[in-house]
């Protein structure tokens, strides 16, 4: 007997929305690391509700999806961002030491390492996927290399690789939302 039913996803893509998440608030602290302005409770908030929560969210509809790749980027860097902030608020809020640059230098280093695994992953992929992974890649070596250093120099530099990551993430994200909208491809991915 042959199978009448069928289950057809008609869940929306949670790409664009993981993709923002991420683009707005990476933009939003680099800036800061760039020097324009101190971290405040803007970033913060982004941190938390957008690039933690939404991405975070993100990532669980593409593992529904069954996206192991876009279910493992946005969950762990949905909480990234939570980590992060929990990380600046802990010392005020639990009386936590607050980390040393020693510390954050071997935290986003290993953050680093993580999203170098995923740069080797874009490789097959878009050439807008392997600019916005290598960039983040490079982003958190250089962060690193700023908290083990000391070094304000790096961490400017790194703010300026942020904002460009960012806005790579940022195009990518609009790019998928275009396309669809109109049904062809107008901003290459």
């Amino acid at each position: 007997m042959e199978n009448i039913y069928t289950i057809t996803d008609k869940t929306a893509n949670p790409g664009p929305l993981g993709l923002y998440g991420f683009a707005m608030t990476t933009i939003l602290l680099n800036i800061h690391n760039a020097g324009f302005f101190p971290v405040n409770s803007m970033i913060m908030g982004m941190g938390v509700f957008f690039g933690g929560g939404a991405q975070f969210i993100a990532g669980v509809m593409e593992w529904k999806k069954g996206n192991n790749f876009g279910s493992i980027a946005f969950m762990a860097y949905g909480a990234f961002w939570l980590t992060l902030v929990f990380t600046w608020l802990a010392p005020g809020v639990f009386g936590a030491e607050k980390p040393d640059g020693n510390s954050m230098g071997c935290y986003l280093g290993i953050w680093g390492l993580f999203t170098l695994v995923n740069f080797l992953q874009t490789l097959k992929g878009h050439t807008v996927g392997k600019l916005l992974f290598g960039s983040l890649t490079l982003l958190f070596f250089l962060l690193a290399a700023s908290n083990f250093a000391d070094s304000e120099q790096i961490l400017n530099v790194a703010g300026w690789v942020g904002i460009v990551c960012g806005f790579i993430a940022f195009y990518e994200a609009s790019a998928i939302m275009i396309n669809r909208t109109y049904e062809k491809n107008i901003l290459p991915l």
